[in-house]
């Protein structure tokens, strides 16, 4: 049975972290530099007393009604965070309840970032093809920003909280085709929270600082941005070619290519390593920042508005785990 993409909204929390507020925190930098270092002019981040989950919850009560969608119909919810309200119970089961779906959905948290759409999708895909479910409700909510550190003007400047919900049917705008997924845990350390979970349960209240004056505690997110850097550039031309082999498609067949939107950097320099025109590569993260899960559905959602879904569109995610995806889409709007 083949699954379809259907319908897609997001929301962004209502407070905003603008790069002239960021300038005030690091006066050593200008609005303008980090514009150009990130291509990101303000990211949206949740409140001290708001949670990813309920970020998850305005999401889809706007998308229920955005798209006259019949609550009733929902069979599956597919929740995507690292920054769950709980250990337990699973944050998906007590959106069903929040959210008046049937008793009778099936519910499921899963741990991924970046990649997190694409093993969504892919996840939403095997479910209507088992005919398990014929309407997954795919939901990637993030608050990364409760994740780092106040004097961290390196992560700070990048990431952004958002929630986006993504149905998956046996109908719609978009066939999912093919994936093709990855994983190398060897690099896990290089983005990571250690302290907080059973491993290290107990907070170590230390900081240390790099060269750049950014603090590093087992605390906060520790990104090892040249690390990340590398993995990136190995992986995802290789992604590319994968999911284009796995879809006998040719880069040229490729009417849109939608990469995870780290930040524009790396953007450029993945785009210009793999020789993509840039017509056909798309880019939004100005106004949103890197909204780790969220990224991909969000430029979809835009893609739309501005009238560039159509024909085939490569999505590609990667980043904490290591983890990477991509899959094809058909797109008929």
């Amino acid at each position: 049975m083949k699954a379809f993409i259907k319908a897609i909204s997001y929301y962004l929390p209502e407070k905003i972290l603008t790069n002239k507020l960021l300038v005030e925190y690091f006066p050593e930098w200008t609005v303008e530099k980090v514009a150009d270092k990130v291509g990101i002019k303000k990211r949206h981040i949740v409140s001290d007393n708001e949670t990813a989950l309920d970020i998850a919850e305005k999401a889809a009560n706007l998308f229920f009604k955005e798209h006259n969608i019949d609550r009733s119909s929902i069979d599956y919810i597919l929740l995507c965070t690292q920054s769950p309200d709980y250990f337990l119970p699973t944050s998906a089961c007590i959106l069903q309840d929040r959210l008046g779906l049937p008793t009778t959905s099936g519910a499921l948290d899963f741990n991924l970032g970046c990649s997190g759409f694409i093993y969504g999708l892919s996840l939403a895909k095997g479910l209507i093809a088992g005919d398990i479910a014929k309407n997954v409700l795919l939901i990637t909510s993030e608050a990364y920003s409760k994740h780092l550190h106040p004097k961290d003007k390196g992560n700070r400047t990048i990431f952004g909280d958002a929630a986006a919900v993504t149905l998956i049917s046996t109908d719609g705008y978009a066939e999912i085709l093919n994936f093709s997924l990855g994983t190398d845990g060897s690099g896990y350390e290089n983005l990571i929270v250690k302290t907080g979970a059973l491993r290290k349960p107990e907070k170590t209240n230390q900081v240390q600082w790099d060269e750049s004056s950014n603090p590093i505690s087992d605390d906060f997110l520790y990104m090892n941005g040249t690390e990340i850097f590398n993995f990136t550039l190995e992986s995802v031309p290789l992604l590319v070619d994968n999911v284009l082999k796995k879809n006998d498609l040719q880069k040229e067949d490729i009417d849109l290519f939608v990469f995870h939107q780290a930040n524009k950097h790396m953007l450029n320099f993945l785009r210009r390593k793999i020789k993509i025109d840039e017509d056909r590569f798309y880019y939004c993260l100005e106004n949103f920042g890197n909204t780790v899960s969220s990224t991909i559905p969000i430029a979809l959602k835009e893609a739309i508005k501005e009238d560039k879904s159509h024909g085939n569109i490569l999505l590609a995610g990667f980043g904490v785990g290591y983890s990477w995806g991509g899959v094809v889409l058909s797109c008929k709007l």
